[in-house]
């Protein structure tokens, strides 16, 4: 079957929804529809194009992303390991699953002033993206290490591998679509949680331009930092989405 029209439906409505978006949001602000709060976009848009503009926004959008980066990569490891370790010791699984469940019941805005004063503000942000991160990969490896059929697992038995050995031979692999999948939900959460790190007290970072741009009322300046860090959150999650189909290919 000739997938190519349905491809170019699919482009058309993503161009034509994204569009009227767009007009949308220049008519709510130009009419001011939704208050003063909510500038035209074309106001943004000629904010993020000067040079002082782009400039702040760049420096900060690296700040936020390398926070981004390594709260993604230590939440996704530690997450991981956790998964791993439950599956091979299954008397440790009750514990963990609480244990993720309770971190991630825990409000943000609860943690930060104790991470402040325990990892100090410039890696606060960090270890809160690695939070926002580890229950999405926890619960998508521990859901993609138990996608295995009995039958493979008498198999492993009969040919006597232990539980370290058929967790490397039969549930990693079949885990790993589950681990992309985890990776695409985790990285905005990794994204949105480094902004909302940077909001309580940071040198740098997209977090702290908003909060300073909301106490100034520079509307066009809290934008465009917004606009920054959700095309930052949607890129990501792009990426991670292309890597998965690959790895359902190879793998399922």
């Amino acid at each position: 079957m000739n997938t190519a029209p349905r491809t170019s439906v699919k482009v058309a409505y993503a161009i034509a929804g994204g569009a009227l978006l767009i007009v949308l949001t220049q008519l709510i602000g130009t009419f001011e529809l939704a208050g003063r709060a909510w500038p035209p976009l074309a106001d943004v848009l000629s904010y993020v194009l000067t040079p002082t503009g782009a400039g702040l926004l760049v420096r900060n959008s690296l700040v936020t992303f390398t926070s981004a980066a390594q709260g993604f990569a230590l939440g996704s490891a530690v997450a991981v390991l956790g998964a791993a370790l439950a599956l091979v010791v299954p008397m440790f699984r009750p514990g963990l699953d609480r244990f993720a469940a309770i971190l991630h019941a825990v409000p943000t805005i609860a943690l930060a002033p104790l991470l402040i004063t325990t990892v100090g503000r410039e890696d606060a942000p960090a270890v809160i993206a690695a939070l926002s991160v580890g229950f999405v990969m926890f619960v998508t490896m521990a859901s993609g290490f138990a996608n295995t059929g009995s039958a493979q697992h008498d198999l492993f038995t009969v040919f006597g591998s232990n539980r370290a050995r058929r967790l490397v031979r039969l549930e990693l692999p079949r885990a790993v679509p589950a681990f992309f999948d985890g990776l695409a939900l985790g990285a905005p959460a990794a994204v949105l949680g480094a902004t909302i790190g940077e909001w309580f007290g940071a040198p740098m970072g997209l977090g702290l331009v908003i909060v300073s741009a909301m106490q100034n009322y520079q509307m066009s300046l809290l934008w465009a930092a917004a606009l920054a860090a959700t095309a930052m959150s949607l890129l990501a999650y792009l990426i991670f989405v292309q890597l998965q189909r690959i790895a359902m290919r190879r793998f399922t």
